[in-house]
């Protein structure tokens, strides 16, 4: 079971299904990527194993915004629920619209979702609210990639105090290639795995 958390137009989902024949839910609630993660789920025949949950998470079930610094398809640094983007300032907006936003727990037990095994979070910038929202989720989950910016103190400190807490060791971290200068640069995609 995989969660793809801030799914955009789906690589990861769409890989996950493809190659590791895995059950996946993907949530994106951007209206912008929905259209095109849909249509590459379909394009590339795994409709069957890719659910979509046009959701955002959050630490809790509740109705807020998503603030938006672009109306591009396939656009990414947005918010919910906050006003800060990815490094932890100010979020330039450009568009917002309210939605519900959940939890981890809330997803599993409102929606009745299978609990993951594996999890992929970008979601440029409250990923830590995330985590705060999935403590007894964790768990049960066997690995975690999570992208941190190690600039965003915060976001740094909260992410991993609480995947330690969780049982979790940190066994890999890698920048991106393309995007690792200026707020990007201490960027990373970090994997996260169950401490043996």
């Amino acid at each position: 079971m995989f969660w793809d958390i801030g799914a955009n137009v789906g690589l990861y989902s769409i890989y996950a299904a493809k190659q590791k024949n895995a059950k996946v839910f993907s949530f994106e609630p951007s209206v912008f990527n929905l259209e095109l993660l849909a249509r590459n789920t379909f394009l590339n025949r795994v409709s069957d194993q890719v659910v979509i949950l046009p959701l955002p998470l959050s630490d809790r079930l509740s109705i807020n915004k998503l603030q938006m610094t672009s109306m591009e398809w396939g656009g990414a640094l947005s918010s919910f629920g906050e006003s800060f983007g990815h490094d932890g300032k100010l979020l330039d907006r450009v568009f917002e619209y309210a939605l519900i936003g959940l939890s981890m727990e809330n997803a599993i037990h409102e929606l009745s979702i299978p609990a993951p095994d594996y999890i992929k979070m970008d979601v440029d910038g409250i990923e830590h609210i995330i985590l705060k929202g999935g403590k007894k989720i964790l768990k049960k989950v066997k690995e975690i990639l999570v992208e941190i910016n190690e600039d965003f103190n915060e976001q740094y400190e909260m992410s991993r105090a609480i995947l330690e807490t969780e049982g979790f060791v940190l066994k890999n971290k890698k920048g991106s290639a393309v995007s690792n200068t200026g707020s990007f640069q201490n960027t990373y995609n970090q994997i996260w795995v169950r401490r043996d």
